[in-house]
This record gives C-alpha cells, sequence and structure tokens, in this order.
C-alpha cells in the first residue's frame, strides 16, 4: 500500500513570515501523524526560508513513523543527515536559490558522486531514494549508483494531467516499470494533489511513498489539516 508522507515545509514558511513559533512546527508533524500520515518530510534548504537545520535536531526524535528529510546532498546538509539518521534521505539536485525543485539528477552524468553518497548513507543504516525525471535511463543509473529507490519528479505529470491523464501518465508509468525491473522501491512527488493523485496511485499502484507538502497545506486552509489528510488517505486507497 502507498503510504503517505507529509512535507511540513509550508508550514515552517508561515512561522517564519512573522517570527516566533506560531505555528509550531514540531506540533504540526505530530498532529499529521495523529490525522493519520504515515511519513513526515522535511527540506532544509541552505537559506534557512523554511525548515531550519534546528528544526530537524527538534522533529527527529518525536517523529514516530518514517522521518525523510530530502534536499541537495552540500557538506552541511550530509552532516545534519548523518546527524539525526533518518529513515530514509532522499537527494535532491536543487540549485541553493531554486524557489522549489526543478529537475532530477542526471544519474549517467553524476553517478561517481551519487555512487559515494549512497555508500555513505546506506553505510549509516540510512535508505536512499535519488529524485529523478521520469526518464528509465536515469531510473537504471540510480540502481547503478546503489541507491534503493528513485523519487520520480511528477510536476510535468500534474501540468500535464487537465488535458489528458494517459498521456500525462505515461512516462512515469514507463520509469516505474524500469524501476522495478531494477529492483528499486519507487516514490513520487511534486504538485500531487486532490484532482491527480488517486489516478497516479491506479496505473502505478507500486508506489510505495508519495510526498506532499504544497498542495495539503492548501487544502488545509478550507478543510483544516485533520480532514485533508483524510482526504489524501482516501484518495491513495482508492480502488
Amino acid at each position: 500500500m502507498t503510504r503517505l508522507s507529509v512535507n511540513i515545509n509550508k508550514i515552517a514558511t508561515l512561522r517564519n513570515a512573522r517570527g516566533g513559533n506560531m505555528p509550531d512546527v514540531a506540533k504540526a508533524a505530530l498532529d499529521c501523524e495523529r490525522f493519520g500520515a504515515e511519513g513526515i518530510t522535511v527540506h532544509p534548504r541552505p537559506d534557512e526560508r523554511h525548515i531550519r537545520y534546528s528544526d530537524v535536531l527538534t522533529i527527529r526524535p518525536l517523529v514516530k513513523t518514517e522521518f525523510n528529510i530530502e534536499g541537495n546532498p552540500i557538506p552541511r546538509f550530509r552532516e545534519l543527515v548523518l546527524k539525526v539518521r533518518p529513515d530514509q534521505v532522499t537527494l535532491v539536485p536543487d540549485a541553493e536559490d531554486a524557489i522549489t525543485s526543478n529537475a532530477g539528477w542526471d544519474t549517467i552524468a553524476h553517478r561517481d558522486y551519487l555512487t559515494g553518497l549512497c555508500r555513505e548513507f546506506k553505510a549509516a543504516g540510512i535508505r536512499v531514494s535519488i529524485f529523478v525525471d521520469p526518464d528509465p535511463q536515469m531510473v537504471r543509473g540510480a540502481a547503478a549508483c546503489g541507491a534503493d529507490r528513485v523519487e520520480l519528479y511528477t510536476a510535468a505529470y500534474a501540468e500535464q494531467y487537465p488535458s489528458g491523464p494517459e498521456k500525462a501518465i505515461a512516462p512515469y508509468l514507463e520509469a516505474a516499470k524500469a524501476a522495478r525491473e531494477c529492483g528499486l522501491g519507487l516514490n513520487a512527488g511534486h504538485d500531487l494533489n486532490l484532482e491527480n493523485l488517486a489516478f497516479f496511485i491506479s496505473t502505478i499502484p507500486w508506489t510505495d511513498e508519495v510526498s506532499i507538502g504544497h498542495a495539503i497545506i492548501c487544502d488545509a486552509l478550507y478543510m483544516g489539516l485533520e480532514r485533508t489528510i483524510d482526504a489524501y488517505l482516501k484518495e491513495i486507497r482508492k480502488k
């Protein structure tokens, strides 16, 4: 069954806009779990404009479900991951000034670098997922690097879904098949929402995990966090 990991970055963005500790990011993580989330995701960036490195240290011992840290593996990020030992680290090649993640790794061009990272994190008992575009070659490259999973970057799927779901998901299905053939676990994330989530999961039911943040927080403004998480879980579990 596909697991829902809630990315709490946007909750931290709201807190940082005003200062202080409202909303309380650690409490929000625990509330997400209490409302049914099966994992918590954080993506600390160098400028700490949302999740701060100190938040990660605070949240890690509190989370009872799966804890996933994603980000560009710069030295400071690597030190943080090795210190807190999350269940999973997701390697994302985002630039320091990127508003949000906007591309996956070229796992062929960066094979040596990614292989070293996979070895380092796996030696610490951390599952490694590599963020990739929906390209079977990049998926196979991730397997060659020693990754445990890939996370498919689903922005293009979400953008194209309204004009044709079958066409939108076609490259993702091929990439997902490649992951399965390579023995890789499969995650997905970016712009998944209540409109497009169920179709993705029903078409690729071996998806292990979806990581969703922005859409959940947007929906929670109207529905409340508990109802929103429940709605996403229902979409994931549709037959």
